[in-house]
């Protein structure tokens, strides 16, 4: 018995260590422009789920040593990791003051050429490369909307360094001449979005997703979208799963005395 209970503690004690990453990384953001925090979620497992109710005995009488019999793993369970998702809530705008700072108010993300194909972001913190592109931080040009039939090579936004202005619908100007529209698409289910680094997202391989033209959104000139992680709770649930850890990890060694115990004290006593 006591090593299904060591199993059961050992389980939360990994799930609790899970978590800890998930929001020591939320913590680490929460000066990163347009981050997005990260949740974990959680659920018991039963050994029994895995049998049919059939299978199952069930006690139909009062507790006693005829009700004391195999449960055939209906008596397990243990904590499993059921995944994590992110939370897309809106950041606070945070003035610049930076011409080639675009934040992002509503839903959306701007579209990003890279190396490995069209990636999705919400940090609008831009620059002009040597090309004359305007590009992220990270180097990759920022696209416009779908001209000259969507190719992405031909939505490269170019500029000849005059100063830049941005209308709420995020069209781009230099002196007088449009530049054209930032591209700012949304996905019909944010579940299929995952995050690849730089503050990218790609599409999940082999799932049913579509990039759409976002509803309802405005582009803030001179302003980014800051992360969107509360420090306060992110302490809070630090704090909460660090006990929740520690309290697993003396159930681990309570049940480790009690193997000990039954291996070397319980023969002696029966001699």
């Amino acid at each position: 018995m006591s090593t299904k209970g060591i199993y059961t503690a050992l389980s939360g004690a990994i799930a609790q260590n899970n978590k800890l990453d998930t929001v020591a990384n939320n913590i680490a953001n929460s000066n990163t422009s347009g981050f997005k925090r990260d949740q974990l979620v959680f659920r018991e497992y039963l050994t029994a789920n895995e049998k049919l109710p059939d299978v199952i005995q069930v006690p139909k009488i009062p507790a006693s040593i005829e009700s004391f019999y195999d449960m055939q793993g209906a008596d397990r369970g243990f904590v499993e990791t059921a995944g994590s998702y992110t939370d897309f809530a809106q950041g606070g705008l945070v003035p610049t003051g930076n011409s080639l700072d675009f934040g992002l108010e509503g839903e959306g993300f701007y579209e990003v050429l890279t190396p490995q194909g069209v990636r999705l972001t919400r940090t609008g913190s831009l620059s002009i490369d040597n090309d004359g592109r305007l590009v992220t931080k990270t180097g990759y040009p920022i696209l416009k909307a779908g001209a000259n039939g969507g190719d992405p090579e031909q939505r490269v936004i170019k500029v000849d360094g005059s100063r830049l202005t941005a209308s709420y619908s995020g069209e781009i100007f230099e002196k007088e001449d449009s530049l054209g529209k930032l591209s700012v698409v949304t996905v019909n289910n944010v579940d299929s979005l995952q995050k690849v680094g730089n503050s990218l997202y790609a599409l999940k391989p082999n799932y049913n997703a579509e990039l759409l033209p976002a509803p309802e959104y405005k582009v803030h000139q001179g302003f980014v979208e800051g992360s969107n992680v509360n420090i306060v709770k992110e302490m809070t649930d630090m704090i909460a799963a660090t006990r929740t850890f520690e309290a697993n990890q003396k159930s681990i060694q309570a049940f480790d005395k009690m193997d000990e115990k039954l291996n070397n004290e319980v023969p002696r006593l029966r001699g």
